[in-house]
């Protein structure tokens, strides 16, 4: 064999492994991305199951104020962040007014937290839809870091002893709350005021920015 022929030959191996290398990758690749596809992104698990709720102080959509969860201590808190741009807040908005109706405030209580909005959207939000409950701004997302939320709408539901006990990633339907919120009131039946709690959830300073609104 010359060399001008062994050397097409060389080539010519090289290419097919390059070739055969390229496919293996592409095969790996998209069986990983059909395996991503099959789960279930509201099932995945969070690291703050079962942990205290980060504490957070935060100036209130209706403006003038602040809240932090410790003014929600010995209650069931469904802890929602939204934003008005989020198509899914709106299809989930229903189900947090029915809540809201349902369970007596003195032992539950929806607290949203807006996220990478104004405080103007907000409220022309909540003026179009409805809903007393409060929304507090969490205009530097500190607090959204805090609660490794990554998209709206995300839920957390905490126990009247302020712990993280589900996390819920997309809308929330009435059947979850339903059957979420009555097993966490079940499980402190007779819980109120400081008395569900084992010791108080720190404040946390008021983060800055606008502050003018309604409560959402």
């Amino acid at each position: 064999m010359s060399g001008s022929d062994a050397g097409a030959a060389t080539r010519s191996g090289r290419g097919r492994v390059t070739l055969l290398t390229i496919s293996i990758g592409a095969l790996a690749f998209l069986a990983l991305l059909a395996f991503g596809l099959t789960r279930n992104p509201q099932t995945l698990p969070s690291v703050l199951i079962e942990e205290p709720a980060a504490p957070f102080r935060l100036e209130t959509l209706a403006g003038g104020d602040s809240l932090g969860l410790e003014d929600f201590r010995g209650r069931v808190v469904l802890l929602n962040f939204w934003a008005s741009w989020c198509i899914p807040c709106r299809a989930e908005h229903e189900v947090l007014l029915r809540a809201s109706r349902t369970y007596p405030p003195d032992r539950f209580a929806v607290l949203g937290v807006l996220y990478q909005d104004t405080p103007e959207n907000g409220r022309r939000f909540m003026s179009e839809l409805g809903g007393d409950w409060p929304s507090v701004v969490d205009a530097q997302t500190r607090t959204a870091i805090d609660y490794g939320v990554y998209g709206v709408p995300e839920s957390f539901f905490l126990t009247q002893g302020g712990m993280i006990a589900y996390k819920q990633v997309g809308p929330v339907t009435w059947p979850l709350v339903r059957s979420t919120v009555d097993s966490l009131l079940a499980a402190w039946p007779d819980a109120t005021g400081d008395s569900a709690w084992t010791e108080p959830l720190e404040t946390a300073p008021v983060s800055g920015g606008e502050t003018s609104g309604e409560s959402r």
